[in-house]
Parts: C-alpha cells; structure tokens; sequence
C-alpha cells in the first residue's frame, strides 16, 4: 500500500513528489552517505579509476539507502522504480547523442580533420603572446577532441617545455594550458561533461552550448587580456621549436584546408537548428567519406587490409565509429592524442548517467527531492541564491567527493526542480553546473582532475592555481550574471 501522504507526479506537469512524512534529515541522509562513499572511493580506494565502474555502483548504493528511508515512509518499491523509470527514459535523448559523439569523434580522427585543427593551431605561436597562445591552442584541440585531459597530456606538455626554454614560470604556462583545455572541454558537443550538464538539468545540448556562451566567453576574454598583459611585462628569450611536432603530423596524416568543410557543414546545421542527432549523424558520416578520400592509407591500416576495397573502407570506419582507434606517428608525445574511444568510449558516461538517474528517481519517489528543494528555497529565496547554493555544493562535491562528474550529477539532480519550481529554464543549471563544477574539479589538489594534471604537467596545483584564470573566474562570472538577471532564461509559458 502507498501512503496517502504521497502525491504523484502529474505527467502534464511534473511536480516533484512530495511526502509529508519525510524530515529534512531523512532526505538529507542518503546524500550525506552518498558524498562520503564516493570521497572514500576516490580518495583512498581506486583514485582515477573511481569511474570504471566504482563511482556507479556507490551511486546505486545510495539509491538503496534512499531506499530504505522510503521504505521506512511507507513508500513502494513499485512506486520507486516507475520514477527510475521516468528519469531513465528522460535521457534516452542524451544517451544517444553521447553515443553519435563517439562515433563522430572516430571519424573526425581517421579523416584528419582533428590533425588538421591541430596542425594549425600550433603555428600560431609567438614568442611575446606565448601565454595567451597557448591558451587559443589548447581551446582549439580541446574544442575538437572534446577532452582537456587529453590535450593537457600532449601539447599541454608540449607547450609546458617550449615555455620553460623561454623563460616563462612554469605555473603561468601550466594555467595558460588549463584555461585554454577547459575553456574548449566546457563549449565543445564532444565532451562528457558538456553532454553531462544538460542530461542532468534535463535541457538539450546545444541549446546548453549556446546559452554557456554568455558567461564563457567574456570569461575567457578576460583570461586572454590578462595573459597578454602578463607576456608583454615579462621576458623572454629563444625560439619555440615546434617543428618536429609539426612534421610528425604531417608524416602521419594527409593535412588539407580542405577538411575544415566538414565541421564548417556541421556547424551550418546546428546554426540552422537541426536536431542534434541529425547533424551529428550528418558529420560522422561525412567524416568517414573524407577519411576515404583524404586518409586511405590510414583507414586501410585500421581494417588490417593492403588495399583499399569497399569491404576494408567499411571495416576500417565501422570501427572508428564503434571501438578505440589509434594513429600513431612518429612523436611519442603526441601518440596518445591521435587515439579515440568511438561510441565504446562513451559508455562509462552513459552508465554514470544511468546510476544517477537511479538515484535521482529513488530521491524523487521518496520526496527527498521535494523536501530539500523546498528547504533550500527557504534558504536562498531569491534567484541569485538558488544560484549561490548551486555553485557552492558544486565547489563543496568537488572538495568532498573528489571528482568532476559528480560535482555535476549530484548537484543536478538535486537543483533541477527547485530551478523548475522557480520558472528558470533548465539551461540556467546546466550552465551553472559547468561554470562551477567542470571548470573548478582542476583546482583542488585531491580531486582527480587535479591529480590528473598536476602528475601529467609536472607542475603542482599550488603554483598554477592562481594562472588558471578562466577556471576560478568562471563560477565568479556565473554570480554576476545571476545578481543583475544578465541572460536569466525563463520557462516557457505552456
């Protein structure tokens, strides 16, 4: 028997379950137990590795405390798995276009055109803007990979070595490096978190990209006139040599303007409004023409053919699109660089998603989530303080639990109706979310991402912290926005 003191959710509106049996500290348990198992997992049990499969699990771990808490309030079990079901069925859209991310980013890599991004935007270079450089060349590779880690691992070290030959703090590269990285990771469609933001604050994911631009760029403006100034008042000496790089390229794939007409085409189509998934679709498959026709030698290797037939150019693309692929060239340092996941690649994401949505719909069928929204709304009464706490527990995830990903799931899934509830559309969250959670998980020192790229950069935390302009002024930029109602969208008006 259900509880009478449940309502249901209306299907044509939506609202949040309630449960009046429920306290604040019942709802608030199995996020407070939550927050700990993962703060363990990752920072004594598994580290990096927390999100082959640990981090889910514990999410489903949370879910069943959640469940014993509802249990406890006279819930049903049946009950709880229709709202698993609901928010399951909620990401489909997501979930798919993570999978034609892969894919894209399969076909991008084979037909050179990730290369060709990256081939050029090395030779930007100069030695009195080298700051400021760096960070435009690691936005561009990390736009067209989708991964700052990856471009924090090869040119980011790189660049770190040519700036120490010049001269230059190794912390002030180090933040040029990252700000750029995670500048191009936050408004690139082929980034987890990008994809990440938006399935939890049930928006859409390039009208999330779109809306990011309003704080992400004036952000990362401010980063550039910084480092610029910064370039112009220190020196420098020598010249970078970046032609070994630039040459490992070139012996390794066909480089062509030429290939820039494919994204120029997709990106056509998202500014014409087409669905994501068509326009994705639409560049994987131009990717794997152009791979054809431009990198044949490459495809050939892939498939394990000597020649190039209809039957090795389709094995060859299939596994691009489906499985990891790798082109290796003749620098060690940018091998791992030129690899891709396919759609395989995103399938630790789309788990991620999926534990989370359990969780999620676990805290709604108990009216956990009605509980603590209403309680924040208590608290911060106005937008600017739904804002300000949402920023704040993406900041304290990051501290407590130790990684990116759940300083966007967690918060996301616990704000989503309290932004509802306030007539803010999704795309305020989701913006807040990166601004917050993606950009800052870099500047503590446990987290895996700071880990990450202090061991891979060779430069502590501590020494790069204050240069990572762009990821300390992006949650600051955030709250500007919010305290004078800058690009506040509002709900539509059914």
């Amino acid at each position: 028997m259900e509880s009478n003191n449940i309502t249901p959710t209306d299907p044509q509106n939506e609202e949040i379950i309630e449960n009046k049996e429920l306290n604040i500290w019942e709802a608030l348990l199995p996020v407070l137990i939550l927050v700990g198992m993962l703060f363990y997992n990752v920072s004594f049990a598994f580290g990096d590795d927390a999100l082959s499969g640990s981090n889910q699990f514990i999410l489903l771990l949370g879910a069943a405390v959640a469940a014993i808490v509802g249990f406890y309030n006279k819930v049903s079990y049946k009950r709880m798995m229709e709202e698993v079901a609901k928010n399951v069925k909620s990401t489909t859209g997501a979930l798919l276009i993570l999978l034609m991310v892969g894919s894209l980013a399969g076909t991008w890599l084979i037909s050179g055109i990730i290369p060709t991004m990256i081939y050029y935007g090395l030779q930007i270079l100069n030695p009195t803007i080298f700051l400021a450089a760096c960070v435009i060349i690691c936005a561009i590779i990390s736009i067209a990979t989708g991964s700052s880690w990856t471009t924090s691992a090869t040119v980011g070290i790189a660049l770190i070595g040519i700036g120490d030959t010049l001269g230059i703090s190794l912390g002030m590269t180090a933040g040029a490096v990252i700000s750029g990285a995670y500048f191009g990771d936050k408004m690139s469609p082929l980034s987890d978190t990008t994809n990440l933001a938006p399935a939890m604050a049930g928006g859409e994911l390039f009208s999330h990209i779109k809306y990011m631009t309003y704080t992400t760029v004036p952000t990362i403006i401010i980063t550039l006139i910084i480092f610029i100034i910064i370039g112009f008042a220190i020196d420098t000496s020598g010249t970078p040599q970046i032609t070994e790089q630039l040459e490992a390229i070139k012996g390794a794939f066909t480089i062509s303007p030429w290939l820039f007409i494919v994204p120029l085409l997709v990106i056509g189509l998202i500014i014409k409004k087409t669905p994501p998934l068509i326009a994705l679709l639409a560049g994987t498959m131009l990717g794997a023409i152009a791979a054809i026709i431009a990198q044949p030698d490459i495809v050939m290797a892939i498939a394990g053919s000597t020649e190039l037939t209809f039957n090795s150019a389709y094995i060859g693309v299939m596994k691009a699109i489906t499985v990891d692929t790798a082109v290796e060239t003749s620098n060690a340092e940018l091998n791992d660089l030129f690899s891709a996941g396919g759609m395989s690649g995103m399938l630790g994401t789309i788990w991620l998603i999926v534990c989370a949505m359990v969780f999620g719909g676990v805290m709604d069928a108990i009216g956990a989530l009605s509980k603590i929204s209403k309680s924040l709304l208590n608290l911060f009464d106005t937008v600017f303080g739904l804002f300000a706490s949402t920023v704040i527990s993406c900041l304290a995830l990051n501290v407590t639990a130790s990684d990116q990903y759940l300083a966007i799931v967690v918060p996301g899934r616990m704000y989503a109706k309290a932004f509802k509830d306030k007539g803010l559309a999704p795309e305020n969250l989701s913006r807040t979310l990166e601004d917050s959670g993606t950009v800052t998980s870099v500047l503590v020192p446990w987290n895996t991402c700071g880990a990450y790229q202090s061991g891979v950069l060779g430069v502590p935390v501590a020494d790069y912290f204050f240069f990572a302009i762009f990821n300390w002024l992006s949650p600051f930029m955030t709250l500007i926005f919010a305290a004078f109602r800058i690009k506040i969208k509002q709900l539509a008006k059914s």
